[in-house]
């Protein structure tokens, strides 16, 4: 999810990971002591990985990719081999998991499991919690600046008011968006119904006149110089934003949040998976959660990390006191169908917001 709201968060450039698994110093990285981390850029403190080989003595081989599909790729190259944690988005997790690439974790090695937040657990990908160990999470909110809005916004439905206009910046994600209509309509972000999904274009194009802009990359710079008034953003986006800001508010959406999961797991033919499994539990402890947490601008899935998140954090890296697990709704993966049906209702709205 790196990019999920990132998500959906072009986040972060690809590391190739060279023939022979070489690691950023050269030497060969498969064998005792040493751990092959495969993810994204930019996902830990370096004061954190640092911290885990002057305990552990484990060297750490942090090798990095551009997408999900380039991971999935490369996996299956391996054959579930040459990496020993890999932290992905859920959707793909779901598939190296279909096709035999991913094992089964022994939970007695993680006794940090406990910490795990149960709202990011027995999702679509990984239902029973067999596989996999959340590592921070999306959720989707909408920023707006009180000081040029005059309407208090609380829902998705808000920002079909009149008065915002041109006024309106959105990420360039179709799921995301398409799905914000679906729950103006009272729908699921995982409808599989051409009909329903028609009926939010038709919503959709009800709110093109509102928009200023659709952007992926630095759609906060657009809300902090008041290019745009409100916002639906990546997690990593309204962090940011927040941080520059502190006056921006931040909306939990009435019609309920859609959220995704990126997180850990130990490939079926891990090399150094002793060394993956000291990993995860490193990575489990509060004091260390935090400091990821705080550096990556993600939602914390670790419930015994949320009191210690610091104030200027809080606010939108952790839920709510009073959130409720039934105002969340995970978006999954749907039929081609679905999808191809999402893709005809998305360009009809980028071509209706010129």
């Amino acid at each position: 999810m790196k990019k999920f709201f990132a998500c959906a968060l072009a986040l972060l450039l690809a590391v190739p990971f060279f023939a022979g698994c070489q690691s950023k110093t050269g030497e060969s990285a498969v064998g005792n002591g040493q751990l092959n981390l495969y993810t994204w850029e930019g996902m830990f403190p370096q004061e954190v990985l640092d911290g885990f080989t002057e305990e552990t003595g484990i060297k750490l081989n942090y090798v990095n990719f551009d997408t999900d599909e380039t991971m999935l790729s490369k996996l299956e190259a391996a054959e579930g081999g040459d990496y020993d944690v890999i932290i992905a988005d859920d959707y793909i997790i779901e598939t190296a998991i279909s096709e035999g690439l991913v094992q089964k974790l022994e939970k007695e090695k993680i006794p940090n499991f406990k910490n795990i937040n149960p709202v990011y657990q027995g999702q679509f990908y990984d239902p029973q919690d067999e596989y996999t160990v959340p590592y921070g999470a999306g959720v989707q909110t909408i920023v707006y600046d009180p000081a040029r809005v005059d309407l208090t916004i609380t829902g998705y439905e808000d920002l079909w008011d009149q008065g915002l206009k041109g006024e309106v910046g959105i990420i360039g994600s179709t799921r995301v968006i398409d799905g914000m209509a679906l729950k103006v309509l009272g729908e699921s972000y995982n409808t599989e119904d051409p009909e329903k999904i028609k009926a939010a274009g038709e919503k959709l194009l009800e709110l093109a006149p509102n928009i200023r802009l659709i952007k992926d990359d630095n759609l906060q710079d657009d809300l902090i110089s008041g290019e745009v008034s409100a916002a639906v953003m990546y997690t990593s986006q309204v962090t940011t934003a927040k941080l520059t800001n502190p006056e921006l508010q931040v909306v939990y959406p009435k019609e309920g949040i859609g959220f995704g999961v990126m997180a850990q797991f130990i490939p079926a033919k891990a090399p150094n998976a002793e060394a993956a499994y000291r990993f995860i539990d490193y990575i489990l402890r509060p004091e260390i959660s935090v400091q990821c947490f705080e550096y990556m601008g993600y939602y914390c899935t670790n419930k015994e990390a949320d009191s210690l998140i610091s104030e200027e954090y809080r606010e939108f890296l952790t839920l709510p006191e009073d959130f409720q697990a039934e105002d969340m709704e995970m978006i999954g993966n749907i039929s081609a169908e679905a999808w191809d049906e999402h893709m005809k209702v998305w360009n009809e709205f980028k071509a209706a917001c010129g």
